[in-house]
């Protein structure tokens, strides 16, 4: 079992919840949850270099949400584990996002690029 269950539920909880009926937003999701699967799977990932920007906008997407809604109810119930581990998903979603985006912009040679994530808190 991967030592990122929580970066994983976290990824599995966004996918669920969102509505992802525009082509769009259903592509971010589908791509979260196959960034799920990998990580439970190796702990790490890899991506299509045609699904950089997804990939990147879903993490945006994912880090955005748990600052906004998530990340002020975990401090105001001193929840001091999970405000640790909410941070790492944010800090960490958002490093991977530009990651993704640089090599986006840079036209990164056609090939997958392959993430691993930093040691969890």
């Amino acid at each position: 079992m991967s030592d990122y269950v929580f970066f994983v539920s976290h990824l599995r909880f966004i996918v669920s919840k969102t509505d992802a009926t525009t082509p769009d937003v259903s592509a971010m999701m589908s791509e979260l949850a196959r960034i799920a699967d990998a990580i439970e799977a190796a702990g790490g990932f890899s991506v299509d270099p045609d699904r950089f920007r997804v990939a990147g906008r879903g993490l945006a997407g994912l880090a955005g949400f748990l600052q906004e809604r998530i990340l002020p109810e975990i401090i105001a119930a001193g929840n001091a584990t999970g405000e640790r581990q909410v941070r790492w998903v944010i800090d960490t979603s958002m490093a991977l996002m530009a990651t993704l985006m640089t090599a986006a912009e840079t036209g990164n040679s056609g090939e997958y690029m392959t993430l691993t994530l930093p040691p969890p808190p």
